[in-house]
């Protein structure tokens, strides 16, 4: 399966100036939320993520998901695992588990997002469900946008990589694009045009 095909068949592979949640600047930006209003495509992206993982040999119980961005690809992913399905939500400084969800002792989990970039949201994850007593045995993500080591994949990790060395990452596909500090963000330099956010987060 071609990923990035599946993202520019979407519209959800974007060209421009926009501004990354870590406050960078990037001429590229991916869009899962429009691959994944396809339920039936959603379905073919996470049945594909889903056999990596199980041929990996990992048991898991659950798959919990940093909402709001992750929520539909762990739903998918737990359909695809056959497995349950669980988020956390933000709450000052990290995440937490609400809406009477609980967690096992000794629960084995996968962190699901819909892109890992640095990991910071899916390690905040890992922490509240660990602080249950749950077990973080893989992150998993439709893409990887190119600072941590996905399995499988050919880049390693970067310096920004927020994940656990030790816990594997499984995604569909690498997608590395510069990025550049507000500063040094040529794209702000040429003048033409203003950073926009297009992801959830304001």
């Amino acid at each position: 399966m071609n990923i990035e095909q599946v993202y520019k068949d979407a519209n959800a592979l974007l060209d421009g100036h926009f501004l990354l949640a870590s406050g960078n600047h990037s001429s590229r930006y991916l869009q899962s939320a429009k691959v994944l209003e396809y339920p039936k495509k959603a379905a073919l992206l996470t049945d594909a993520l889903a056999t990596m993982i199980k041929e990996s040999g990992i048991k898991v119980d659950t798959v919990c998901a940093p909402a709001l961005g992750g929520v539909l690809a762990g739903y998918e992913l737990a359909r695809s695992l056959d497995v349950r399905s669980i988020f956390v939500e933000k709450k000052e400084g990290g995440m937490e588990l609400r809406r009477g969800f609980e967690i096992a002792k000794g629960e084995k989990i996968i962190i699901c997002e819909d892109i890992i970039t640095t990991g910071g949201s899916a390690l905040k994850a890992a922490r509240a469900i660990e602080e249950l007593g749950g077990e973080v045995v893989a992150f998993a993500s439709l893409a990887n946008r190119g600072f941590c080591k996905r399995v499988g994949g050919n880049d390693m990790a970067k310096k920004e990589c927020a994940l656990p060395e030790n816990t594997p990452l499984f995604a569909l596909d690498d997608f590395t694009f510069e990025m550049y500090t507000p500063e040094d963000c040529p794209l702000c330099k040429v003048g033409k045009s203003k950073a926009v956010k297009p992801g959830s987060k304001s």
